[in-house]
């Protein structure tokens, strides 16, 4: 109960705070709008069907992205962390490359897939990659060796020793995994969209920026932070889920 009334404490002195650098005139007019206007704008994007159209581009974009980058990381993570040669082979250059800027890439995904969603997806899937390859390969050091022992020992072969072994021993660091990767990729996309894009958020909050929409831009920005919230809420639901079950 504490929690939650300092929660609502600071998020009311934040609210207030921007209500009154908004009314001091200090900056610019709209700068820092108004919180009526950010709910008015809200409400206008809520009515728009051209808003729901761009939604729909970057939530498909991101998927894809997440499954691609998703599906890869966890393949090489196992191989990484199943085979010490592979991950003493592989695995520096993965940490090096993991916090470089992906918008680098950029160009050079343009080249190969072009300026339409293909070089999104590929920004997007790139990001995911590098974190949840990092994790499944952590994870697979720390799966209890028993259970390997006792899954050799009954000569199971490679599919079984991932599907009966690997995966339900590693759900809970490959949720966390999907929940950073989730977070880089929804990065990747919206940052190659405000690059060079006709469509999706990243385009919506752009195109506001330059014609000085700034009610209209933050709140994209508030409907971008609520999505993540839900999003991430829902993978911690159900890694919460996979934790209890075991």
């Amino acid at each position: 109960m504490k929690l939650n009334l300092l929660r609502l404490a600071i998020l009311g002195s934040i609210l207030l705070f921007w209500e009154a650098v908004a009314a001091s005139g200090l900056l610019f007019r709209d700068v820092v709008p108004s919180l009526l206007k950010i709910a008015s704008a809200l409400g206008h994007l809520g009515v728009n069907a051209d808003f729901y159209h761009n939604l729909s581009a970057t939530a498909g974009e991101v998927g894809i992205s997440l499954a691609i980058g998703g599906s890869i990381g966890v393949v090489a993570g196992l191989l990484l962390g199943g085979s010490r040669l592979l991950g003493k082979s592989f695995e520096p250059y993965i940490h090096y490359l993991g916090p470089t800027p992906k918008i680098i890439f950029f160009p050079v995904m343009i080249m190969w897939f072009g300026i339409g969603p293909g070089s999104k997806i590929a920004m997007g899937a790139i990001s995911c990659f590098f974190p949840v390859a990092l994790i499944t390969a952590a994870g697979m050091r720390q799966i209890d060796q028993v259970l390997i022992r006792v899954g050799r020992s009954f000569r199971a072969s490679t599919w079984q020793m991932v599907t009966k072994i690997y995966f339900p021993a590693m759900r809970h660091p490959m949720l966390n995994g999907l929940r950073l990767g989730f977070g880089v990729s929804v990065i990747g996309v919206l940052l190659a969209e405000t690059k060079l894009s006709n469509r999706g958020l990243g385009f919506l909050v752009m195109q506001s920026y330059s014609q000085f929409d700034m009610p209209g831009m933050y709140a994209l920005l508030l409907v971008v932070f609520a999505l993540a919230i839900l999003v991430n809420a829902i993978i911690s639901r159900l890694g919460g889920l996979a934790v209890s079950e075991i």
